[in-house]
């Protein structure tokens, strides 16, 4: 049974032991718990529905409640506080083109907008409804999610968008292949949802972004229907892939998607090493991917980071006794972990790893060997329900990442912690605010924040302080010319930071491409195009 007001499937915890109970107490002082919202009241408060009875429409309270957040932190409060002020009125299953080309005639009929639902993943409100006159209908692509062509002397895949990623890889893998793309939201999220959002995997280094691994699309829009049929290159003017990369529904449905896939790795390895300090490891990861040293992930934690996964890892004797080797070998306070992984042939993995542990040393790093990674891997997909465990704890998580390059790095992140930090020195908010490298290029890198602080008795309190910080971190993201958001979209949180990125010019020229496409503004209003009467940023 998955959960109604928290992540992923009930049966799963993340387990936290009594010596990481105590450091996040130590960092952070006692967190606050309230008793969440009963389900039953929640449903009890969805009100009735704006829209007329239709065949496939489902108005049932509790679907309705499923469908209206996603897994932002403001999500998490309104679900658990049951304070949630807005909820879609209908939702709709479609199985075929057609139906989704109905469903835009009804909506029209109806005065009500559409909302595409994949996962319901997003972390910045891509699948909210927003209060309005307008009702809300909720399209859900689970039925679009089979495996629809496979051209392998191509190397090209047709999917349903609306297949989640494990259902995705054990299609594929069945005739011996693999696309790559491993967001953390793996577990539910989905093709068409990675599309729309522009996502990036924890092996995009080698697999690729979103973005590279689409070669075509079929979208469903209500001024007509777009296929982009996949061609390895052209010059035919502006590629159209990249109207459909990132609309996050303002455009219309995206239906199918051409992948570019592979064969099954031989081998896959992941691997750790610690460095003793954060710019000594930073000087590896920008030679490596300078370089193009053919890994498939990288990942450089900062001091904080590296001493908080190890804190909460668990197996205190273990971690107690390699605490002690570090320290030995010089590698005290400010160390930091990296991880990388190999992956591809027997042979030319070899040889990576030879040259990746020799750039390490080289460094000052000292390669550890396999643990580390191997515990990582075993995990990767599990980190989420730590959510879950910290909010019954009294503690509340949240992340943002942005990218720029090489050359802002160190500066942008250093002004982020200190935004995230802030209410620590104004109001005696505890925050731990820590940070990783886990995208590179050649010209430079993303920055995955994460900070967590104690809850308020009130929500609305809570709630604030995330506004404040996540509002401050923005700011110092744009003020250093960092992209407003690297992997999880625009939706709601990021709007008021478009202009800013993209000009006035530049997101005039997409609202006229969004107003041709929807042009009874039926697609997920207020979502990636702030409305002419939204604020934004653009000094």
């Amino acid at each position: 049974m998955k959960r109604w007001n928290g992540w992923g499937k009930e049966a799963t915890i993340y387990p936290l032991g009594e010596s990481a109970i105590t450091y996040l107490r130590e960092r952070l002082g006692d967190g606050t718990t309230i008793p969440d919202a009963s389900l039953e009241d929640v449903i009890a408060a969805v009100p009735q529905t704006r829209l007329p009875e239709h065949p496939w429409l489902i108005i049932d309270p509790a679907v309705r409640l499923q469908h209206s957040r996603g897994q932002s932190l403001p999500d998490w409060i309104a679900l658990r506080s049951g304070r949630i002020d807005c909820f879609t009125d209908g939702v709709v299953y479609p199985s075929s083109n057609y139906e989704v080309r109905d469903l835009f005639e009804k909506a029209k009929a109806w005065g009500a907008v559409i909302i595409p639902y994949g996962g319901g993943t997003s972390v910045v409100g891509h699948v909210n409804p927003l209060p309005g006159d307008r009702p809300v209908v909720t399209l859900d692509m689970q039925q679009f999610n089979g495996l629809l062509d496979l051209d392998e002397e191509s190397l090209l895949a047709r999917i349903g968008a609306g297949i989640t990623g494990p259902e995705l890889e054990r299609e594929l893998a069945e005739h011996g292949y693999l696309l790559g793309h491993f967001p953390q939201s793996f577990e539910y999220s989905t093709l068409g949802g990675w599309v729309a959002t522009r996502s990036s995997g924890q092996q995009s280094y080698y697999y690729g972004r979103i973005e590279e691994l689409v070669a075509g699309a079929h979208l469903e829009m209500p001024s007509g229907s777009l296929d982009i049929p996949p061609t390895p290159a052209s010059a035919a003017g502006p590629d159209l892939r990249h109207v459909v990369l990132g609309s996050e529904g303002r455009l219309g449905i995206i239906t199918d998607v051409v992948v570019r896939i592979r064969p099954l790795p031989q081998v896959e390895s992941f691997y750790g090493a610690f460095f003793r300090d954060w710019n000594s490891g930073l000087k590896a990861v920008k030679y490596l991917a300078q370089a193009k040293v053919p890994v498939s992930m990288i990942r450089l934690s900062d001091p904080v980071e590296t001493e908080t996964t190890l804190a909460l890892a668990g197996r205190e004797r273990v971690m107690t006794w390699a605490d002690r080797g570090l320290r030995l070998l010089r590698y005290g306070p400010g160390r930091c972990l990296m991880m990388f992984g190999i992956t591809g042939e027997s042979e030319f993995s070899s040889a990576v790893l030879r040259r990746t542990i020799s750039v390490i040393r080289r460094n000052g790093g000292l390669y550890t060997g396999r643990t580390i990674g191997s515990t990582w891997q075993k995990g990767r997909f599990l980190t989420p329900y730590l959510r879950n465990t910290l909010w019954d704890l009294g503690y509340a998580i949240d992340t943002l990442e942005t990218a720029m390059p090489w050359s802002r790095v160190n500066r942008t992140r250093s002004a982020i912690i200190e935004a995230l930090s802030s209410p620590e020195e104004k109001d005696g908010q505890k925050v731990l605010v820590f940070s990783h490298i886990s995208h590179v290029y050649g010209d430079g890198a993303s920055i995955y924040i994460t900070f967590l602080f104690p809850r308020s008795v009130d929500p609305d309190e809570t709630l604030e302080s995330w506004r404040y910080m996540k509002r401050e971190a923005s700011e110092a993201i744009v003020d250093h010319q960092g992209t407003i958001s690297h992997q999880h979209g625009v939706g709601l949180d990021h709007l008021p930071y478009m202009a800013k990125e993209k000009g006035l010019v530049g997101l005039e020229m997409l609202k006229r491409i969004q107003r041709y496409a929807n042009p009874d503004q039926i697609m997920n209003p207020g979502k990636l195009l702030p409305d002419d009467s939204e604020n934004i940023i653009v000094t």
